[in-house]
C-alpha cells in the first residue's frame, strides 16, 4: 500500500481549489482526519466531507451524519459512488463551493473509505484503479489528472492518508488480512466492536452466532470446512481474516448510529 506523506498530502492541497475528504458512512469518526482538515483550513481551500457507502447504513443515519459535520462548520453530503448513487449530490456541493472555474479538486480519504471509486464515479467512466482490501492490487501510484462533468477536474492523490487515531481501524485499514500479524486478534476486536453497536449483525451476516468471538471464529472455520493439516483443529486464523475480508466489503450489517457521538 502507498501511504502519502504530509508533505505530499500539503502539496495536493495547495494545488486544487476544493478537498473531497472520503470516509466510510459506518464509521465516519473514525475514518474522517482531523489533521488533514486542519490542514485544509489553514491553507483556506474549501473541504467538502463525502460519506461514501451510504447505501451500508439506513438513509435516517446518513442524513444525521451529514447534519452532524455541517454543524461543525463543513460542507458534507453522503452518497454510494460504486453504486453512482448521489454523485449529482456531491458535483452540486463542489460547483457550490468555489467561483473558481474551471475547478481543480482533490480527492483525499484512508485506505479503503472508496477515494479511487468517488474519482471514477465523478468522472462518470472506469479510470482510476480500485480494490477493496487494503495493500491489494488497485491503489493509486501516481498523481492523476482526470476531467470530471462541466468545468470540474479530478487530481486523484498518489497514495492514501496515512491511517491514525482508532487503533483498531488503523490496524483494518493498514493493511490486508493476509499481512496481519495477528488476524485474530483483529477479528476479536472487529466482532466486539459490529456487536456493541449491531448485537444481531453477526447472525445476520453468517447464520449463526456465539457469544464468545473465540467461539464464533472456531466455528465458522469448522463449518467452512478449514482445519490445521497436523492435529485437525479449526483454522480460526483463516476464520478472521474472512470476517476481516467481509467488513471491508460491507458484508456485515454494521455502522456506528449517530447518537453515539452525541453522548
Amino acid at each position: 500500500m502507498i501511504t502519502a506523506s504530509w508533505g505530499m498530502l500539503a502539496n495536493l492541497i495547495r494545488r486544487v481549489d476544493v478537498v473531497v475528504e472520503t470516509v466510510d458512512a459506518r464509521v465516519p469518526t473514525t475514518t474522517r482526519s482531523r489533521r488533514l482538515e486542519r490542514l485544509v483550513e489553514m491553507m483556506g481551500k474549501k473541504l467538502i466531507i463525502a460519506l461514501n457507502k451510504a447505501d451500508l447504513v439506513p438513509r435516517d443515519v446518513a442524513d444525521e451524519w451529514v447534519k452532524i459535520i455541517r454543524g461543525e462548520g463543513y460542507e458534507a453530503v453522503y452518497l454510494a459512488a460504486k453504486e453512482h448513487k448521489g454523485t449529482r449530490v456531491l458535483r452540486r456541493a463542489i460547483n457550490r463551493s468555489t467561483d473558481v472555474r474551471p475547478i481543480l479538486v482533490g480527492v483525499v480519504g484512508y485506505p479503503k473509505t472508496g477515494k479511487s471509486t468517488i474519482v471514477n464515479a465523478l468522472r462518470g467512466r472506469a479510470g482510476a484503479s480500485t480494490s477493496p482490501i487494503p495493500g491489494s492490487p488497485g491503489y493509486t501510484r501516481r498523481p492523476n489528472l482526470y476531467k470530471g462533468s462541466g468545468q470540474i477536474y479530478l487530481l486523484d492523490t498518489p497514495g492514501v492518508i496515512p491511517p491514525d487515531g482508532n487503533p483498531l481501524e488503523k490496524t483494518l485499514r493498514g493493511a490486508p488480512p493476509e499481512k496481519l500479524r495477528d488476524p485474530v486478534k483483529v477479528a476479536v476486536e472487529l466482532i466486539k466492536m459490529i456487536k456493541r453497536y449491531r448485537p444481531s449483525a453477526i447472525q445476520e451476516a453468517y447464520g449463526f452466532d456465539r457469544e464468545d468471538p473465540y467461539d464464533f471464529l472456531s466455528e465458522l472455520a469448522t463449518k467452512r470446512g478449514w482445519f490445521y493439516k497436523s492435529d485437525h483443529e479449526p483454522l480460526i486464523e483463516q476464520a478472521a481474516r474472512t470476517v476481516i475480508y467481509d467488513y471491508h466489503k460491507g458484508k456485515i450489517p454494521f455502522y456506528i448510529p449517530p447518537s453515539e457521538y452525541r453522548r
